[in-house]
């Protein structure tokens, strides 16, 4: 008796929370046949989006993350629109759902939105007939991010099961850190935060039992396969739980002198941007353990293997 064929099942990707290893296996395992496309030597385009229409709905500043999604449509043959919010009717009053209706008369396949509140992506959803990719909404998730972290340290490790990673910084602000959370210790990796009490919450341990909170970035150190540095987020009022940058970096700052207790092998991540003197040193930012590149390059597989299996669950094979 053959086994039933693996469809992915969901037509939005909201969060990393809904998704199970096995959804999560097959967007990574569909990112490594896209990276072999990105790594042509000449042709990097399939077609597996034409005639596919793109919204890029994005109300919150973005570098990385827009750009990487829109060279993944353009790999994937898309037709893409890039919405300008500063420039929208929503700065004369309309509100999230009125521009949903009015891009829903457009008949787009997918929408990718960044929003500062948490749930936008969700509302959406619930109005629209397109596929929704959440490309980060407030301080909830960023499930892409945490993809592309997934594959970097997949493809550099091999598995993630058993690997030991340590997060570090301004957990309270991240979105990064929650989808992290939620993918790692579903695939099995042993997950510590570090920060400052003031910025990570202590019930976050209710939400993710098996995971360590430690106060101590020197102690947490030594044990650890993989170290993912995050940026003080000040635009979101990290100044008012901290005594000030210098102490905050005496404590929580990667720097050569913490790297010398680390494991020979460990790795170095960021989902940027990064605060160079703050959180991470440019030597260690610079270093040779960092796989901070690493991840903006993988960025763009991973979005095309989202982008690709939302509009192909049944699994049709890549041109």
């Amino acid at each position: 008796m053959t086994s039933e064929r693996y469809v992915f099942p969901h037509k939005h990707l909201l969060g990393i929370e809904p998704l199970s290893p096995q959804d999560i296996t097959a967007i990574l395992d569909q990112a490594r046949a896209f990276e072999e496309v990105c790594e042509r030597p000449s042709i990097k385009i399939v077609p597996a989006l034409r005639k596919k229409l793109v919204v890029n709905l994005f109300f919150e500043n973005s570098t990385r993350t827009r750009n990487s999604f829109e060279i993944a449509e353009k790999r994937l043959s898309a037709e893409i629109i890039n919405f300008d919010a500063d420039t929208s009717s929503l700065n004369k009053g309309e509100t999230l759902i009125d521009t949903a209706m009015n891009l829903e008369a457009m008949h787009p396949d997918l929408i990718v939105m960044r929003h500062s509140a948490p749930g936008a992506h969700a509302l959406l959803a619930r109005h629209m007939k397109a596929s929704i990719v959440n490309a980060g909404d407030g301080a909830h998730e960023h499930p892409t991010q945490a993809l592309l972290d997934a594959y970097t340290l997949r493809k550099h490790f091999g598995n993630l099961e058993g690997l030991r990673v340590a997060i570090v910084g301004d957990i309270r602000n991240s979105r990064v850190v929650r989808s992290n959370l939620w993918l790692l210790t579903r695939m099995g990796a042993k997950v510590t935060l570090v920060g400052p009490p003031t910025l990570v919450p202590q019930e976050m341990a209710a939400t993710w039992p098996g995971i360590q909170i430690s106060h101590d970035f020197d102690a947490v150190i030594p044990d650890q396969d993989a170290i993912m540095m995050l940026r003080a987020q000040f635009e979101r009022g990290t100044g008012a739980y901290i005594p000030g940058q210098g102490e905050y970096s005496r404590f929580f700052q990667l720097n050569p002198a913490r790297m010398k207790q680390a494991k020979k092998d460990v790795v170095v991540l960021h989902p940027g941007p990064i605060n160079r003197g703050l959180e991470i040193t440019s030597d260690v930012a610079d270093g040779p353990r960092n796989l901070i590149l690493d991840q903006v390059t993988n960025g763009v597989p991973v979005r095309m293997a989202v982008l690709y299996l939302l509009s192909h669950p049944h699994g049709e094979q890549v041109p």
